[in-house]
């Protein structure tokens, strides 16, 4: 693999950042309401625009030129697209090529980002016997931050499982099962290990209910995804009550389905102490975690395994780890100006700590992934489409997060400086990214949702042997 490389001006694609100054900000009983418009729905309206220009220049010329000037108006019109391409490459260079994964990010007034630039894959491997086992990259020992749990952790973590066990009557003794070891709550305390006792049993909760959905939302077809979403972001947009919609063909029930309560129950809770950005994050992240639950339910319901790129653009929001980076803002009490959200570096930061989780934990739930047949996991789509074996897509994956945790200490270097108090608030949120990266991979020999209970020894070794295909 390649060294992490640095974006200069002269090296691949520079995407240079817009904001539209077009952000509204409302609020009802401590509840806020952030829109903004996107970087893309601006580039769309700019290129129609280029389109509405070039139309006006043909209908003008057909009216007051001849024959004889065509090759000039095609010159015309032809430079007035390049112009707005040019114009559009400058403001929103969007690529979409699955080796670099994350465009390089350039900002005027700080040092550039740095983010992690996988190789080509391997060339394919010769055909051999299905393997048994396979042996896990060292991702531990890479990862050298310093592991904090709370002192309030074991409790607060016992208490979040009996919220979640109490309110789920439906749950049968497997699931409950499932719930206990799952140690949801630990990895909160591994997560959130400064902040006050009932912050923590807040994010505690969120952290079970998020497993929860996860849980349900495997295997469900795409009518049944879009009720769930509706369901949930029904409650924290009202939260106070609940308002079923009639929106034809989204009817809600008139009685308020179970996902409904709890995240009634868990964001009543949290909106008191918690900041009107943060909040905004929080319920615009979730949004886009049942957006991406739908494309793969899509996904599911044509049997279709997404190439490489299509699926890590998805799997960002599938992992649900951006609403829990909006958490840690509410855990430690801080509220981050949108703009310093928006930078560049702190960007960088975000997705370095998400890609980190979520393709380590491709690498750890691929055991009983296959045992399932599920097929959307990153190792799965390198030896389908790639042709590596197991062993190879595993360290190729495990390279990638190596260089994730790489990437996120050089950004953290580099971090701009704003006033005393947003630096102090900065410092903070980097640091519960940092605990997220070291915390999850180390409760994920902890929980018995990858290696059952034999986690500390799969830790140890790195030896993992393949489950049978279930019936």
């Amino acid at each position: 693999m390649p060294e992490t490389e640095t974006a200069k001006a002269s090296d691949g694609p520079i995407v240079w950042t817009y904001r539209l100054p077009v952000t509204a900000n409302l609020s009802y009983k401590g509840n806020y309401v952030r829109r903004t418009f996107s970087p893309a729905n601006f580039c769309l309206f700019t290129s129609s625009f280029s389109r509405v220009i070039t139309g006006t220049i043909l209908q003008v010329s057909s009216t007051f030129f001849t024959f004889a000037t065509i090759p000039f108006l095609l010159f015309l019109v032809l430079a007035v697209e390049r112009f707005f391409k040019y114009a559009m490459g400058k403001v929103f260079n969007i690529t979409s090529k699955a080796a670099s994964h994350v465009s390089k990010v350039v900002d005027i007034e700080s040092k550039p980002a740095v983010e992690p630039k996988p190789a080509p894959a391997p060339a394919p491997a010769p055909v051999q016997e299905k393997p048994t086992s396979f042996i896990l990259p060292d991702l531990v020992s890479h990862c050298t931050f310093p592991l904090t749990y709370h002192a309030n952790g074991d409790e607060i973590a016992k208490q979040s499982v009996e919220w979640l066990d109490t309110n789920c009557p439906d749950l049968n003794a497997k699931q409950r099962r499932a719930l206990r070891g799952l140690q949801a709550g630990e990895l909160t305390a591994f997560c959130y290990n400064t902040c006050t006792p009932e912050r923590l049993r807040v994010v505690s909760d969120f952290m079970n209910y998020l497993f929860h959905l996860d849980n349900i939302s495997d295997g469900m077809m795409t009518r049944e995804t879009d009720v769930l979403s509706d369901v949930v972001m029904n409650a924290l947009w009202f939260p106070h009550k609940y308002m079923p919609t009639a929106v034809p063909g989204k009817e809600q029930p008139e009685d308020e389905l179970n996902p409904g309560k709890l995240a009634r129950d868990f964001w009543a809770r949290t909106i008191p102490d918690c900041g009107p950005g943060a909040q905004a994050r929080f319920k615009e992240t979730l949004e886009l975690f049942f957006e991406a639950v739908n494309i793969q339910a899509r996904a599911r319901d044509d049997d279709e395994i997404p190439d490489l790129e299509s699926y890590i653009d998805v799997r960002r929001d599938t992992s649900g780890c951006k609403p829990c980076w909006a958490l840690i803002e509410y855990a430690l009490g801080i509220d981050l100006p949108d703009e310093v959200v928006e930078h560049p570096i702190i960007a960088a930061l975000n997705q370095s700590t998400n890609d980190l989780v979520t393709w380590s934990n491709d690498i750890f739930s691929y055991n009983v992934e296959q045992s399932r047949g599920d097929t959307h996991n990153m190792i799965v789509i390198l030896m389908h489409y790639h042709g590596l074996t197991l062993q190879q897509a595993v360290d190729y994956v495990g390279d990638l997060c190596a260089q994730t945790i790489d990437s996120f200490i050089q950004n953290k270097n580099n971090l701009p400086s704003w006033t005393p108090e947003i630096d102090d608030m900065v410092e903070k949120y980097v640091k519960g990214l940092q605990d997220w990266i070291v915390g999850s991979l180390h409760w994920s020999f902890q929980t018995h949702r990858y290696f059952g209970a034999q986690g500390q020894e799969v830790k140890k070794h790195r030896f993992v042997k393949l489950l049978p295909l279930r019936d």
